[in-house]
């Protein structure tokens, strides 16, 4: 029966083995016989890597033609005959099967080969060829194991690491019967420049890749489809899952990812089974002193913490807030949520901030990362939301990045960038430091530090002296402008070239190149928010796409990379001091009214305290009480010293996590939560996708889930809170969010994710917004001006150098579950400053010696590591390493309109040697590929 297909793709009509069917004209017999039920052999194809054509297991019969065909690479055309059944394409594709099954072991590596699938169908048994020598298996990489005995060099690994995840790592060596896969310049693969995405080992048809440690050759008993819980780009993933353990994690066809992850959504899911967890209450014991030394073991905390009841442990929580709020009044309390958790437990903690605790004072991670952004997107253009979805990119003549390094920090998001540079997008790369993608950028503006400012508005001075500015868009959607073309008349590229370290003329080249282009797309990271010149930054891209039109239409606008995989989504449920859910000011009297009939309870009217702002509070004596659910404050705020004493100043602290984090330490009462997947939630990633995460395994010991807690403490502080279950959080959430009122529960569960705004069931969602008006009074986007802004910190003779933090490719964050995670711990298990080697010299260091970073807030001790992509004069560290928590040195100086800290800039000086480190390595791993460092 033919296959009923859509009438505007041209069809073909021809035979295939005696029967009729229709086809389209650009797809291959193979997919043509697919979808009529019949299969073929086929190996070096898949779904994902294509068709290469290579195996010839898939040949077929096509009448009137002397050679038989491969059906992978042969299009179908009209009355064509095709036999796939015939004795001589059966005699040809049993033979290929026999030929490559003689080539391989006879000891499995997968318990899911495809060769032998196709063998068994084709009734092949043992081979009667003499195999090939085997070759010894390469187990130098903590992830994947390397099992050349499998291979068939069949290339879906090879295109699976170039053509998806463009890393370059795999390729062919070699002629004839010679050849073979190799990584780089036939290293092992532990020595490889291999960043351990894993897609290699997804697309291995055979075992050749395979996960390590052979959970390969375990069947799960169940799989679970979920999200993954690290960065913003939200990849869906597979658990598969045996005894209620994650074996190992697949990649999933969802809209951010397309089944592609990196290293960490591929190997760091097995913390949640680490032996750290926290699996009951505790209180801290009397008389214990709060002491900053976490390089103590975790077996010795019953030295200052006791277990206890839960009735105990949330007792003594909520009490301890009562007693500050009724004695001291509600602004003595603060709660920071997290990033990590789920809409509905952002949603939920902070109603109860502000309902039981009765205050703004809330916040979350967004103030350390994206606040300047949001703040600048809100003020220019009315929302504070992303314009297009990453993968966009593959519609822009030209992408700007700025100040973020996506190869490390949103690494799939990265892929679609690499993707689109192949295919003749241009890129203009402005960072200081040289990333992976300066070597396939149009354009590297490596400026000098702390210079955004300058440069942008060269560039801006640029398209407004040399007409290249949109016109009417300029007329019919924007603000203020005259006063922009003036503000921008003292920042011509000549007299901004010294300052910013850009020669004139580049900057006037990559203008025209933004301006001309039919499609342009900028995004940027925290290297353009983390100043205390962050929110002028941000207005500087804001404006550059307004003059050009560059925003409304596929292909352009403006993206801010979240850096956690619910940063968006914990913002949008309000979990901000100065904003409501849905981004309403707490001052809009109709907004606060709305939400106090849905929650029964008055709002306070004045903002909130951000999160510096609650430390220094607590300094001051005005702040008593503190609530963290999921987030480290004392390893990711800045100048983290005067963080922890403050937390240790606490009349009481409540830590609601699931390891005794640096920030637990200091707690009062601990709460064991629930670990990623071990809770269903919905989150939403940098492109405003909505999508859920599914419960995979059960929690630990008494450990329990963090909405059940934020309900026992809301009840005992007076709340009539009875929700049943993360649906019912949600369908409130919808009433409270009206960009999200159309999307149901029973749609995300059954689809792969909905983009909002999305304010009509039914509705198909946004990908795209601003389209025709910005959400404004008026509809217009609004052009605001900014000065040079001078870094709170410059360098001088003391602190004579450029102190950059961020995060690396295997840990996240505070690295409290990465670092936990065997296969992360085991690439990356000790804390590293990189360092330009001219800078290196400069100092008398050698790469591997010890160095201690000095700043005027503290100082550190850890190993120098070269790396030509730092600039000279400068210095980069991560920040998850605790027993080298560089956040110690970082500046609290804020931005004056997002309130967020100046991580990206503080002068350093770098003295030669310290003291060796102290610590355990949390996951128990031992570097295995050193020599590539």
């Amino acid at each position: 029966m033919a296959t009923q297909l859509q009438d505007s793709v041209e069809m073909v009509e021809f035979t295939l083995n005696g029967q009729k069917i229709s086809a389209r004209a650009d797809e291959t017999i193979l997919k043509a016989a697919e979808r009529e039920g019949i299969e073929i052999p086929h190996l070096c194809y898949s779904e994902r890597e294509g068709q290469d054509g290579n195996c010839r297991a898939c040949m077929v019969e096509i009448d009137g033609e002397r050679v038989l065909a491969p059906s992978c690479c042969r299009y179908p055309g009209n009355d064509m005959k095709v036999q796939t059944n015939s004795e001589r394409a059966l005699h040809s594709q049993r033979m290929v099967i026999e030929l490559l099954k003689s080539d391989v072991s006879e000891k499995p590596h997968t318990l899911h080969s495809e060769l032998d699938y196709w063998a068994s169908k084709l009734e092949v048994s043992t081979p009667r060829f003499k195999p090939r020598k085997q070759v010894a298996p390469d187990l130098s990489h903590p992830g994947i194991a390397v099992n050349m005995d499998a291979c068939i060099q069949c290339t879906r690994c090879l295109r699976a690491c170039r053509d998806e995840q463009n890393n370059d790592v795999i390729g062919l060596a070699m002629r004839g019967s010679h050849t073979e896969i190799v990584f780089d310049l036939a290293d092992p693969m532990g020595e490889s420049t291999c960043v351990a995405c894993g897609e290699c080992v997804q697309a291995c048809p055979t075992g050749a890749l395979m996960p390590a440690n052979e959970v390969a050759m375990v069947e799960p008993d169940r799989q679970v489809e979920s999200v993954c819980p690290y960065c913003g780009v939200g990849c869906q993933l597979t658990y598969n899952i045996k005894d209620d353990k994650i074996l190992y994690v697949e990649g999933r066809d969802g809209p951010a990812n397309h089944g592609r992850l990196c290293v960490k959504g591929r190997y760091g899911f097995d913390y949640v089974h680490h032996p750290h967890r926290l699996t009951k209450p505790l209180i801290r014991r009397e008389g214990a002193p709060k002491s900053g030394d976490f390089t103590m073991e975790p077996n010795d905390i019953d030295k200052i913490f006791r277990e206890a009841t839960w009735e105990e442990a949330l007792d003594m929580a909520a009490k301890g807030f009562l007693k500050i709020r009724d004695e001291k009044g509600p602004n003595a309390l603060a709660g920071f949520g997290s990033a990590k958790g789920s809409n509905e437990e952002a949603y939920l903690f902070q109603k109860l901030i502000r309902t039981g605790f009765k205050t703004n004072n809330v916040d979350h991670c967004t103030r350390l990362c994206h606040a300047s952004s949001v703040v600048a997107l809100l003020e220019c253009l009315g929302s504070g939301a992303v314009s297009n979805p990453v993968a966009d990119v593959d519609k822009a003549d030209v992408i700007v990045l700025i100040g973020a390094n996506p190869t490390v920090n949103h690494p799939v998001g990265a892929t679609w960038m690499k993707n689109a540079l192949r295919a003749g997008t241009k890129l203009i790369l402005l960072d200081p430091r040289t990333t992976e993608l300066s070597r396939q950028a149009t354009h590297h503006l490596a400026f000098k530090p702390g210079s955004d400012v300058p440069m942008l508005n060269a560039i801006m001075h640029v398209i407004v002296e040399e007409n290249l500015v949109d016109k009417n868009f300029v007329a019919e959607r924007t603000l203020g402008f005259e006063a922009m073309k003036k503000h921008l008349q003292k920042y011509s590229p000549e007299l901004m070239e010294p300052i910013c370290g850009i020669p004139a003329q580049t900057l006037r080249e990559v203008a025209r190149l933004y301006a001309t282009a039919n499609t342009a797309m900028i995004l940027w990271g925290m290297g353009v928010s983390q100043h205390v010149h962050g929110t002028d930054n941000a207005r500087c891209l804001i404006s550059l796409s307004l003059m050009t039109g560059q925003i409304g239409r596929p292909g352009t606008g403006l993206h801010p990379l979240r850096g956690q995989n619910n940063v968006q989504g914990a913002s949008d449920m309000g979990l901000i001091p100065m904003r409501l859910p849905d981004y309403y000011k707490v001052q809009d009297d109709s907004a606060r009214h709305k939400l106090e009939q849905l929650w029964g309870s008055e709002i306070d009217s004045k903002p909130g305290l951000t999160v510096v702002e609650i430390m220094d509070a607590i300094h001051e004596g005005k702040l008593n009480g503190l609530y963290i659910m999921g987030e480290n404050p004392a390893m990711s705020d800045p100048d983290a010293n005067h963080a922890r004493q403050a937390l240790s100043e606490l009349d009481i602290l409540v830590v609601q996590d699931i390891f005794l984090t640096e920030t637990a330490y200091l707690a009062d009462v601990i709460l064991p939560a629930s670990g990623f997947p071990e809770k269903t939630g919905t989150f939403t990633n940098t492109d405003r996708l909505v999508q859920m995460g599914r419960t995979a395994i059960p929690m630990p010991g008494d450990a329990r889930q963090d909405l059940w807690i934020i309900q026992q403490i809301a009840q005992r502080m007076g709340l009539d809170w009875n929700y049943d279950g993360p649906k019912e959080v949600f369908d409130e959430i919808r009433k409270a969010v009206p960009s999200m009122g159309g999307i149901t529960w029973e749609r995300l569960e059954r689809e792969h994710g909905v983009v909002y705004p999305c304010e009509q069931e039914g509705d198909p969602g946004e990908p795209i917004i601003f389209t025709d008006r910005f959400p404004t009074t008026d509809g217009r986007g609004l052009f605001v001006p900014a000065d040079i802004v001078e870094p709170d910190e410059r360098p001088d003779d003391e602190y004579p150098y450029i102190l950059i933090t961020g995060r690396m490719l295997e840990h996240w964050h505070t690295g409290s579950m990465t670092r936990r995670s065997n296969v992360l711990d085991a690439l990356e298990p000790e804390a590293v400053a990189t360092i330009h080697p001219l800078t290196l010299e400069e100092m008398n260091v050698r790469p591997g010696e010890m160095v201690t970073l000095s700043t005027r807030r503290g100082e550190v001790s850890v190993v120098a590591r070269v790396d030509e992509a730092v600039p000279t004069g400068a210095i980069f560290m991560a920040f998850c390493y605790y027993e080298a928590a560089v956040n110690k040195l970082s500046n609290a100086a804020l931005d004056p309109a997002a309130k967020i800290p100046e991580f990206k800039y503080c002068a350093v000086k770098v003295t030669p040697g310290g003291e060796p480190l102290k610590f355990h390595s949390y996951g128990g791993g031992q570097s295995q590929n050193k020599l590539r460092h």
